[in-house]
């Protein structure tokens, strides 16, 4: 029997997205982290150099925010280059400040500028958000050109303090990021096993994908020259590959059964991510011994179990001692900069046009807003940045809203408090307590965040260039609806359609590695390397993920995803054929088939992937019978007749658009003969 194909998913404009907390923890770490940072940088550039700049300062601080999992040791070098990003952020807003036109382009250059670089680079959230912010606020500080060095110094003195306060953990635990992230994917692994048998498996199938992917990264950030060759890092690693083959194993379970498995196997997968950090938390193995009562040693159940109860004995020693597992890397530990820089220029990424649309219609509503004699049009820039970040139009436009309620709400709270006349310590202390607080529920829901946020950047922008509180507040109520507006606006109608004609080549995509992984194990000839297999994995899994992370955009790019969404069952199929190829990679000795078998097998995949890129029916004949791999088989044909449906329904929907264009011109030719009679 094949598991149940999980619901689509469906992003809507509603009051549940609007106000409703997203799934996951309160971010306190962060929140104490951007206070701290905040209050330090900013009273210290007050106290030093006036609290105009010191606002710059402020800003400047907000470094702390980025790069918030990685690895110490690559953390401070990725926390001094966004540094430098601030600091040539402010230099250009000043550059630009002679010029209120010339401001608005600056801002919408860097605007653009930073989400390639963010995106390219793999810098989290934030993103670009915070570049834009000082940049803009740089505009409006006090002096000429000859302040250019003196604002990006007190950057530079911000952005200093929220590396020092984000690298303040490192004496005391100097591998936790590390260890944090391998305990996740071991956490996704037990939701996975909760979620067979169920709807969600499809979602939770992907989640857990991208754990495990997570933390091959930052583990492999982690390895340092002098720690990498230690018996700690060994254990970690050793750890990574279990929970990696382990979420594999689990696929093929997933995959066959549609009852749920016992509860205990997902409580031993907590208990071992409870002890990556800490062994002696460690459960033993023979906690599984009643849930493996009564199954064949060769089952699928079996392995699954076998594998769970032998990494329990990996994760109860500090150290690791077995030379035949752990001790290996395969990858380098990040790609190489120039090669980031090119993959994202590539005809098929999204980096590009998302960098564009940001940049467009950022430096587009700054102009327009100086047109409309908008005093403060950085903020309608701020804010179009912020609502662009959501990605598609669903979410976009869900931001959009978000911002402008919570902006209202929050500039009645920054009234009260700016009509009070507080003195510097006060402005200093509630700016960083209501930056504290937008970074505990932002992650939760953007709604609040906003309204946390406003009173903030407020405080920021009237200590930098003070103006009357009333006009002030009624015209960040303007600048924000009308930078909602813009971002929403930006969203629609530059590059919509993006997601949407890149997701068939994402489904070639997973196809072809697909096909590569399942003939390298099949073919008697070829014994697979530890390299190979390794290389094999990776490409796979980042497909796979990939493809996900295109269907997500694509289905919330309206009206476009109407024309999306029956392929959804094709990226089920491809996912899940994926996936088991996957598993397959983990074997130790998998069966083999003959050279006829892999010809035949070969051709079905080309087919399938023409068929794809002309988006036709596929013409399969038979597949080959692969009697050891029989599910792979079942979604390959499942795989097809999606495909099938999919391009059917595309030629009802065009049939249906023939005709609604016919009884527009017919409508219209009538018109017009009335008329002229």
């Amino acid at each position: 029997m094949r598991a149940q194909v999980s619901a689509r998913p469906r992003p809507r404009v509603d009051l549940t997205a609007l106000f409703g907390f997203a799934s996951g923890g309160w971010a306190w770490t962060t929140a104490a982290k951007a206070a701290i940072a905040m209050s330090s940088s900013f009273a210290l550039a007050a106290l030093l150099l006036g609290p105009q700049v010191g606002t710059l300062a402020a800003l400047g601080s907000m470094t702390v925010l980025y790069e918030k999992n990685t690895p110490y040791a690559y953390r401070a070098v990725a926390l001094g280059t966004v540094g430098l990003g601030f600091v040539a952020a402010v230099a250009v807003g000043s550059l630009a400040s002679l010029n209120a036109y010339a401001s608005a382009v600056a801002i919408g250059a860097v605007a653009g500028v930073a989400t390639w670089l963010c995106q390219a680079l793999r810098v989290d959230k934030p993103g670009p958000l915070f570049f834009v912010l000082v940049c803009a606020i740089s505009t409006i500080a006090p002096g000429g050109l000859a302040e250019v060095p003196l604002h990006a110094g007190v950057a530079a003195l911000g952005a200093a303090v929220g590396w020092a306060v984000s690298m303040a953990g490192a004496p005391v635990r100097s591998r936790h990021p590390e260890n944090r992230a391998v305990a996740d994917a071991f956490r996704q692994l037990a939701a996975l096993l909760r979620a067979v048998g169920t709807r969600e498996l499809d979602h939770v199938q992907h989640e857990a994908s991208l754990a495990v992917a997570e933390a091959w990264r930052i583990v492999l950030l982690g390895q340092t020259r002098g720690y990498r060759d230690t018996a700690q890092a060994a254990r970690l690693r050793a750890l990574l590959r279990w929970v990696s083959d382990i979420h594999l194993a689990a696929t093929d379970v997933c995959l066959a059964r549609t009852d749920p498995l016992p509860g205990e196997a997902a409580r031993f997968a907590d208990r071992i991510a409870d002890a990556v950090g800490k062994p002696d938390l460690c459960p033993s193995p023979s906690d599984l011994d009643e849930v493996r009562k009564g199954l064949r040693p060769r089952s699928l159940e079996s392995r699954l179990y076998s594998r769970l109860a032998r990494a329990a004995q990996a994760a109860r020693k500090p150290t690791h001692e077995d030379d035949s597992r752990g001790l290996e890397l395969y990858d380098q530990r990040h790609p190489p900069l120039h090669s980031l820089l090119r993959s994202s220029l590539d005809k098929d990424s999204l980096i590009v046009p998302t960098a564009l649309r940001m940049g467009i219609t950022v430096a587009v509503v700054g102009l327009a807003a100086l047109i409309m004699g908008f005093d403060r049009f950085y903020w309608v820039s701020i804010t179009a940045t912020s609502v662009l970040q959501a990605g598609n139009v669903v979410l976009t436009v869900n931001r959009g809203m978000q911002r402008a309620l919570g902006t209202l709400i929050g500039v009645v709270i920054a009234f009260a408090i700016l009509l009070l006349d507080p003195s510097l310590p006060v402005v200093i202390a509630l700016a960083a307590l209501f930056q504290g607080l937008t970074q505990l529920v932002v992650a939760r829901n953007f709604f609040y965040a906003s309204i946390l946020l406003t009173p903030m950047a407020l405080l920021l922008a009237h200590t930098a260039a003070p103006y009357p509180v009333d006009e002030l507040a009624q015209a960040r109520v303007f600048d924000t609806v009308l930078g909602a507006v813009a971002g929403m606006l930006g969203s629609v109608l530059l590059w919509r359609k993006a997601s949407a004609s890149r997701l068939p080549q994402m489904i070639v995509d997973v196809l072809d590695q697909t096909r590569a992984s399942v003939l390298a194990v099949l073919d008697p000839d070829v014994r697979i390397t530890p390299e190979r297999r390794y290389e094999l994995r990776r490409d796979l899994r980042a497909a796979l993920i990939g493809l996900r992370g295109v269907y997500d955009s694509a289905i919330g790019d309206v009206p476009r995803a109407t024309t999306t969404q029956p392929l959804w069952p094709v990226v089920v199929a491809a996912q899940r054929a994926g996936y088991l190829a996957l598993s397959t990679l983990a074997l130790e000795n998998p069966p083999t088939a003959s050279q006829i078998t892999l010809q035949r097998l070969d051709l079905a995949f080309n087919e399938l992937m023409a068929a794809m890129r002309e988006r036709r029916t596929p013409r399969l004949g038979a597949l080959p019978r692969l009697v050891d791999y029989p599910r792979i088989n079942m979604e390959l044909r499942m795989l097809s007749s999606s495909m099938r449906t999919a391009v059917a329904e595309d030629e009802r929907s065009a049939e249906q658009e023939q005709e609604r264009r016919a009884q527009r011109e017919h409508r219209r030719a009538r018109e017009e003969a009335d008329a002229d009679l």
